[in-house]
């Protein structure tokens, strides 16, 4: 299991980027200030960093240089408020492997996350999710039942992804709304629910399973609604 440090200090990223790794099966550990990130990154011999770049004491370029300077190669993808060139020049040639501009959805981070960590070695990560009659090819973007394919849109493909890796579990409109797309959402909003009938009608009714009052839970065995 990948260990990965996230050094942001704006704790409702920092919070929406930590719950959405441990549910994809990742240790995490949360640090707020650049003394901290520094320390913990030398010290703790952590997977993979998530890097934020105005982190207080300390900016995350000077973080970076710190740890190129001692060696330590640990992946580093930096998240920034400020995408101009001239800042992902400085990131890159610091030694970040990756860059992100915010705001970001969670499934492009966990992407290049474990891009990352497959580059490195260190996590076998799963290409092809399969259940039942489904299949997610996460390398292609392909989906099929019963082997044939479907046509969905990347955040349906997202969707999808989402309840297969938690099948059989309720997940509420604002988890599915915080994982697919980003925490900039409209808890208000019914864009879940319009998704949900959209991927009913691509992939068969059945298999995802409305929970009144909650959300929905996915169930690749069920043949009815």
């Amino acid at each position: 299991m990948a260990r990965i440090l996230i050094a942001e200090d704006e704790e409702r990223i920092a919070s929406f980027v930590r719950k959405g790794l441990v549910a994809n099966g990742f240790t995490t550990t949360v640090v707020a200030d650049g003394e901290q990130a520094l320390q913990y990154a030398l010290g703790d011999g952590y997977d993979l960093l998530v890097l934020d770049l105005g982190l207080p004491s300390r900016d995350g370029l000077s973080v970076l240089r710190t740890l190129r300077e001692h060696h330590n190669t640990t992946p580093v993808v930096i998240l920034t408020a400020h995408d101009s060139p001239q800042t992902t020049l400085a990131g890159l040639e610091g030694g970040a492997d990756d860059y992100m501009a915010k705001p970001f959805r969670f499934d492009e981070l966990l992407a290049r996350i474990r891009l990352r960590l497959r580059r490195t070695e260190l996590v076998a990560e799963t290409t092809v999710l399969h259940a039942g009659p489904l299949s997610l090819d996460l390398r292609t973007r392909r989906a099929d039942v019963d082997g044939t394919g479907v046509d969905l849109t990347s955040r349906e493909f997202a969707l999808l992804e989402l309840f297969i890796r938690h099948q059989g579990q309720v997940l509420t409109r604002e988890q599915i709304l915080s994982h697919v797309w980003g925490y900039d959402f409209d808890p208000g909003s019914n864009i879940v629910d319009v998704y949900v009938r959209t991927l009913r009608r691509k992939i068969g009714s059945g298999h995802i399973r409305t929970a009144r009052g909650m959300g929905y839970a996915f169930d690749p065995g069920r043949t009815s609604p």
